[in-house]
């Protein structure tokens, strides 16, 4: 059994192979392939997408001529080699222990650090939900599992909670689907809790996810929360894609 595949507390505590140069021993990422594959890049401060280092503005030029539906975003990685590789054995090979790793790669950010930092135990840290049958089949919801780990490794006080935004309907994987086609596909899957809509009036949330690739996701979750009452909608996320 690889070293990944143990609960984060051993995982991040006993030596091994650096998952990505097989290096020994190790963290689960060595230095060099942090230094290598982890520089940080100065990115869109609302769609997250990495910016030309020259670039003058906080936002990107889509971003600063059509709203993109969250108040703020920000992504630690982008989802290339070795990344995408290492978020896949995280979801699909049920690699819990990596989120500690995650989540401490997102900390590690000083402008995520910073953005948590601010919150109160009024704001809400909430994991993108999975649909019951997406749920049932992969067994754990990764988004919680990094939320969880998040919220340990940054000292954020807002209150994490994985049954306020709920997934409703099942629909197909989002990376089955072109672009166009995506928010279509989430019509109608996400709902607040009905019981709890006035938990969320006036309040900030912060929506959690693995991985973001055209944002569709984020904000149909985004839309309802603002119907539902919530003043301001941010995202962190572990990686991001390049644009398309």
């Amino acid at each position: 059994m690889h070293f990944s595949a143990l609960p984060a507390l051993i995982m991040n505590r006993i030596p091994s192979q650096c998952a990505v140069c097989r290096s020994w021993p190790s963290a689960p990422v060595c230095q060099a392939c942090m230094a290598r594959f982890g520089q940080p890049a100065r990115r869109c401060s609302t769609c997250a997408l990495e910016l030309p280092a020259e670039f003058p503005h906080t936002q990107c030029n889509r971003c600063q001529h059509t709203p993109f539906g969250l108040d703020a975003c920000f992504a630690a990685l982008p989802y290339a080699f070795p990344w995408s590789d290492l978020v896949s054995r995280y979801k699909f090979d049920s690699q819990t222990g990596w989120a500690t790793f995650m989540a401490s790669t997102l900390v590690g950010q000083p402008a995520v650090r910073d953005f948590l930092s601010q919150l109160t135990p009024d704001d809400w840290l909430l994991p993108l939900p999975l649909s019951t049958e997406r749920l049932a089949w992969r067994g754990f919801n990764q988004a919680w599992e990094l939320t969880r780990a998040l919220q340990r490794q940054s000292g954020c006080r807002a209150t994490a909670d994985t049954s306020l935004l709920l997934r409703i309907r099942h629909t197909r994987p989002q990376s089955e689907l072109k672009r166009s086609a995506r928010l279509d596909n989430l019509k109608g899957a996400f709902a607040v809790e009905p019981l709890r809509a006035a938990d969320l009036k006036s309040r900030r949330v912060v929506l959690v996810d693995d991985v973001m690739t055209s944002g569709a996701s984020l904000l149909t979750a985004a839309g309802v929360l603002r119907q539902a009452g919530a003043s301001h909608v941010s995202a962190v996320v572990l990686t991001r894609t390049a644009p398309t």
